[in-house]
């Protein structure tokens, strides 16, 4: 039976059911909320050959799963996981479709829905022979799919023969026609203008760089004579090369070419074409841009210049130093032994005077050629300014109007006066330059505070001192106020200007612990803004008593100079300060009296002379034999380092003071026991 019995009228519905459920095609089953059997039909048990004996009421889900499991309806594998796998898996009562097929081959579609009440209801379907016609269909769809794939085949290839020449030809075609776009390509995209001129001088050929550099549409050119497309300047640079081109020679020349607000320069080699039977055809150009390195030549002639300068200036000051020792030292020794001479003294101060201003100027172009060593210091940058206007107004035309506008107070930074000189010029020179017509030229110092706006200038907020030159010339484009930090880089015709100068002195601002702002726009003018940190200005030292400087006096000096006149002067000097002297013209005359007379006491010797020994090498070899003398080492180069010696020497810069010796003296006494 397959429902539970129940009243003799509802039987009757129970038997009609079931009898209604066993006709179905479809086997089915209802398991309750304990996994237990509350109906089936007679299909379920057909379709999965299972006993009538093991479908009653109250049946267990799992004792159906024990039976196809020990029969191997699951295939190989433990039976208990298998059993247990599909337990949990049906009380979990979810909606499920699952299609299986059996050992004996029949394939079950199996559809499991949940009831309301717990439990759920499967449905049982036979799909072998669903599956067999669509397993047939396929196998015939993929004949049929095969017939016409071999049919397709054959009328490819019967078609194959007739456009295969066609094919060959289309890739020929493209494949020349790829060829020659990526030679053009390669050709306008490559920095060489490259061109072909005929034996009438008419361009056959023109890639697309040629065509910009003359300023041309792209194949603007072909067609079109040399001298029309190159222009008349070019040409008269140009002619006599391309007569030697077409006469068969090759040929490389350099030309420049004038645009507007510049001048460019190209160098070209002509290849002449000849055929086989020896005509001249014409000519391939092949040319490319030189402009960067003409600036890069001239950047480089103007170092050397520099360099060859700063060298000449250096051996100029030697000399020059040596004269202004024999001045100078004579007319101090003049103005000390006529002190209270008035008619002398008016000629002796203001010679005096002026001979002094010419060491300041020996050390000025020193700085100026790069040979004067940097030497920080606190700087009044009021006097400072003050001073470089008054030789900016000398130095600039009439028709530029010099202002300023200094603080009155001390405002002090510390810079190498030399370089701030040499950058607050360059930039003055360059205002000189963008004003051609004349104009303003505005120099203004003052201290400031920066706060937010010291990020204009990249440092740090604080203290600073500023410093401004303003015109109101030419003025700068955007394109170029982005470059104007670039070594070698210059808008100035060749020959004007190296590129080096905004350069150098944004590094020197930079090193000094300063920044530099610029503004500036096309026709407005440019200002040149310097900041520069503050520092508190450097007490004076008043000079020892002359007392003091003479503690020593009374002892012998050998006095070493090559130059007569500089040898008399500080001979003058250090009798003037109690001191006996002897002389000697070089080294190894010094050496040989050194050797002879042990009553020198002090060693006062040039750096440079004739003789195959130096005073560096004088004050070794003294030292060697006699390590308690005292040595000063005098020299017209300002670049001389006491470090150099090795024996942390004194070093007199000529032309000294008599008040400098005994300094120098007196710090050679210091130095020995």
């Amino acid at each position: 039976m397959n429902l539970a019995p129940a009243a003799p009228g509802i039987a009757q519905h129970y038997t009609m059911l079931q009898t209604g459920l066993d006709l179905l095609d479809q086997g089915i089953t209802v398991f309750d909320g304990d996994l237990r059997l509350v109906a089936w039909n007679q299909p379920f048990l057909r379709l999965l050959d299972l006993p009538d004996e093991m479908a009653w009421v109250g049946a267990s889900f799992a004792s159906f799963i024990r039976y196809n499991a020990e029969r191997g309806e699951y295939g190989p594998g433990d039976k208990e996981a298998q059993i247990a796998e599909r337990v949990t898996a049906a009380a979990g009562f979810a909606a499920r479709v699952t299609e299986r097929q059996r050992p004996n081959g029949r394939v079950l579609l199996l559809r499991s829905e949940p009831l309301p009440d717990a439990g759920f209801v499967t449905l049982y379907s036979d799909i072998t022979e669903q599956r067999y016609i669509e397993n047939l269909s396929e196998h015939q769809n993929i004949q049929l799919e095969e017939r016409v794939r071999r049919r397709t085949a054959q009328l490819e290839n019967a078609n194959a023969n007739l456009i295969r020449a066609n094919t060959e030809n289309t890739r020929i075609a493209a494949a020349l026609r790829r060829s020659e776009e990526r030679l053009r390509l390669i050709n306008d995209t490559i920095p060489i203008l490259i061109g072909y001129v005929d034996k009438d001088e008419v361009y056959q050929y023109a890639n697309k760089g040629y065509s910009d550099w003359y300023g041309h549409p792209e194949g603007g050119v072909t067609g079109r004579a040399v001298r029309e497309v190159t222009g008349e300047q070019v040409y008269s640079q140009v002619r006599e090369p391309v007569r030697k081109a077409l006469a068969g020679q090759q040929v490389t020349y350099e030309y420049k070419m004038d645009r507007p607000g510049q001048s460019v320069f190209a160098r070209s080699t002509l290849v002449p074409e000849i055929s086989a039977e020896g005509e001249k055809l014409g000519f391939f150009v092949f040319s490319h841009e030189i402009t960067e390195q003409k600036r890069m030549e001239a950047a480089l002639v103007q170092a050397q210049k520099m360099e060859a300068i700063g060298q000449l200036t250096g051996g100029l000051a030697h000399d020059f130093n040596n004269l202004l020792t024999v001045v100078i030292g004579n007319l101090a020794a003049l103005q000390d032994h006529r002190p209270n001479d008035a008619e002398i003294n008016e000629f002796v101060t203001p010679a005096l005077q002026s001979a002094r201003r010419g060491v300041q100027l020996i050390k000025r172009l020193l700085t100026f050629s790069r040979q004067q060593p940097l030497e920080p210091q606190a700087v009044d940058i009021g006097r400072l300014t003050a001073g470089l206007a008054k030789l900016v107004r000398r130095s600039l035309p009439e028709s530029i109007v010099v202002s300023t506008d200094l603080a009155t107070g001390s405002v002090h930074a510390l810079v190498d006066p030399g370089q701030l000189e040499s950058a607050l010029l360059n930039f003055a020179l360059n205002a000189r330059d963008a004003m051609p017509a004349g104009g303003r030229l505005h120099i203004a110092a003052r201290a400031i505070e920066l706060s937010s706006d010291a990020a204009a200038f990249d440092v740090a907020p604080g203290p600073y001192a500023l410093i401004e030159v303003a015109d109101n010339g030419c003025g700068m484009d955007a394109a170029t106020l982005a470059r104007v930090y670039e070594p070698f880089f210059t808008t100035k015709r060749f020959g004007l200007g190296s590129g080096l100068g905004l350069s150098m002195a944004y590094g020197f601002v930079k090193q000094s612990g300063g920044g530099i702002a610029i503004q500036s726009q096309t026709g407005q003018g440019t200002t040149v803004l310097m900041v520069l940190p503050l520092v508190a200005a450097e007490p004076d030292i008043d000079p020892p008593a002359a007392d003091a400087l003479l503690a020593h006096g009374g002892e012998l000096v050998l006095l070493v100079e090559d130059e007569p006149n500089v040898r008399r002067v500080v001979r003058q000097q250090l009798i003037d300060l109690g001191h006996p002297v002897i002389e000697a013209e070089n080294g190894a005359q010094a050496l040989e009296m050194i050797e002879q007379i042990p009553d020198i006491a002090i060693v006062v010797s040039d750096v440079i002379m004739p003789g195959g020994i130096n005073g560096r090498q004088l004050a070794e070899q003294t030292l060697a034999g006699h390590p308690a003398m005292r040595i000063v080492l005098m020299s017209g180069y300002t670049d001389e380092d006491e470090e150099d010696t090795g024996n942390n020497l004194p070093i007199l810069a000529k032309p000294f003071a008599r008040q400098d010796l005994a300094r120098a003296l007196q710090r050679a006494n210091k130095d020995k026991p």
